[in-house]
């Protein structure tokens, strides 16, 4: 694994480069690889330069941070006060927010240089990243495969070196399973422990923004930078002031593993995982076999919860204060419904209506309550499996990387790829994916560390053994910047 961040840091800091110098290496690198690979969507190159200059000068005067003149993309369903925000939806097209995300707001302080906003599903609704508006990021290992979804395009610009390191958000896998796809890391803290203000809501109890970068080290390093409680997200909690600390020491450390999650999953895929888990053994860590039969449940509660919160959501979305709206109606409602009908796209359309279905008279006991309940047997059961281990182990998605335009035949079977993360978000636990291996392919095997609520720091270190030992190598690509 490649310590970006942190090769980056020490040649800023010893004065071996600049962040303008540095800046303008990762705008050349976009400007020719982006055409092909779709990755970003939005370029923010005068930001950028901006950004690397303020940077400059916080470390002439000795007040950078690990991450001060580093070059790095947020998803576009990330407000950036004064740049596009559009959730890769034809119904936010120019939109523009008057505020900074938390998370951005952090980062400007400490000196982050913001490249650009990065491809996505509409709405964060999909898992190969073609229910873009813009059409979808292609995956830099094969561009024949998708990058997995929703947050694709920053999994493809961390893995073509295109940026130092992304924020993605993860509602029921999105910043796991691309990062899997793309053979990259992606990290989904606990929720509520990095602030969701500024973050357009898909599934409000489900969202997590988290990074996705080249090495375990990197992941913390960005983790510590914007996490904590922010009394504008009253789901925020205090974390630790605590810096995470990296040792790789899993002497004694109990990994359990839940048949459950294996159900189905490809002998390859399998493999990959039980090498990683042997390699752990050896290293000092014992396995604990667990049971958690609910996880059988996980992804229908999990369609039916953020298809209901999606519906409630996107009801903002009308075409009258803001975004698109629908050029020939006759009163408001027809301008609404016409609005909605052109601005969301199909699958967008799909799950509000699922959603709003769930929620109807009639049909809230029978779909909605019982997915609710159902949540909290999810939760119990994980809680009871902690109590016999100290992280679980679990592939992150149960195929590699899709081809492309395989989600408009499949769209049950693309569904299915979600079933090893949900779980992770309906708890609200925190989870990693790193590389494991690959495929007949090539194409790279993502395997889930997850840990209890707040053990972020554990499920960091635990990943990072895997690192330490040479156990986990990120994909190398052609192009990109060149440490």
């Amino acid at each position: 694994m490649r310590k970006v961040i942190s090769t980056l840091s020490e040649k800023l800091q010893s004065g071996e480069i600049t962040s303008v110098q540095l800046t303008e290496k990762y705008i050349s690198a976009i400007e020719a690889q982006n055409p092909r690979l779709n990755a970003y969507v939005h370029l923010t190159f005068d930001e950028a330069r901006a950004n690397a200059q303020a940077a400059d000068k916080m470390i002439k005067e000795g007040k950078a941070t690990a991450l001060t003149g580093v070059p790095f993309t947020l998803k576009d369903n990330i407000a950036t006060d004064g740049l596009f925000t559009t959730c890769c939806s034809k119904i936010l097209q120019g939109f523009k927010p008057y505020y900074d995300a938390t998370v951005w707001a952090k980062l400007k302080a400490q000196g982050a240089v913001l490249l650009g906003k990065t491809n996505m599903d509409e709405f964060a609704m999909g898992s190969t990243g073609e229910t873009s508006v813009y059409g979808a990021p292609l995956n830099p290992v094969d561009n024949t495969r998708v990058t997995g979804g929703s947050s694709g395009g920053g999994a493809a610009a961390v893995c073509a070196n295109l940026a130092a390191y992304a924020l993605g958000s993860d509602t029921g896998g999105s910043i796991r399973q691309p990062a899997s796809f793309c053979g990259v890391v992606g990290f989904k803290p606990t929720y509520g422990a990095v602030s969701r203000y500024g973050l357009l809501a898909y599934g409000s109890s489900l969202d997590q923004i988290g990074p996705m970068t080249q090495s375990v080290t990197d992941a913390a390093i960005v983790y510590d930078a914007i996490r904590g409680e922010d009394k504008a997200d009253g789901t925020s909690v205090p974390t630790s002031a605590q810096k995470t600390v990296l040792k790789g020491d899993i002497k004694g450390l109990k990994i359990g593993i839940s048949e459950e999650y294996f159900d189905g999953v490809p002998t390859e895929i399998k493999g990959a995982i039980d090498n990683m888990i042997s390699a752990y053994e050896k290293g000092g860590a014992q396995v604990v076999r667990v049971s958690i039969p609910a996880l059988k449940l996980a992804l229908s509660v999990y369609y039916i919860i953020a298809c209901a919160e999606a519906s409630s959501n996107l009801g903002r979305y009308d075409g009258i204060r803001y975004g698109y709206r629908a050029s020939n109606y006759t009163s408001v409602d027809d301008m609404i419904t016409k609005t909605r009908t052109e601005g969301f796209g199909k699958e967008v359309k799909k799950r509000i209506m699922l959603g709003t279905y769930v929620l109807s008279s009639g049909y809230f006991d029978a779909y909605y309550k019982k997915a609710c309940l159902l949540r909290k047997t999810v939760e119990s059961q994980m809680a009871e499996a902690f109590e016999k281990c100290d992280v679980l182990f679990a592939p992150t998605a149960p195929n590699t990387a899709f081809k492309q335009g395989y989600s408009g035949g499949n769209a049950v079977e693309t569904y299915l790829s979600d079933v090893c993360t949900v779980p992770v978000n309906i708890a609200g636990l925190p989870a990693i994916s790193i590389p494991c291996g690959k495929d007949k392919n090539g194409l790279p095997i993502g395997m889930q560390i997850i840990g209890k609520k707040f053990s972020d720091a554990l499920v960091l270190d635990t990943a990072y053994f895997a690192e330490l030992n040479g156990l986990s190598k990120t994909a190398e690509v052609e192009g990109g910047v060149k440490l």
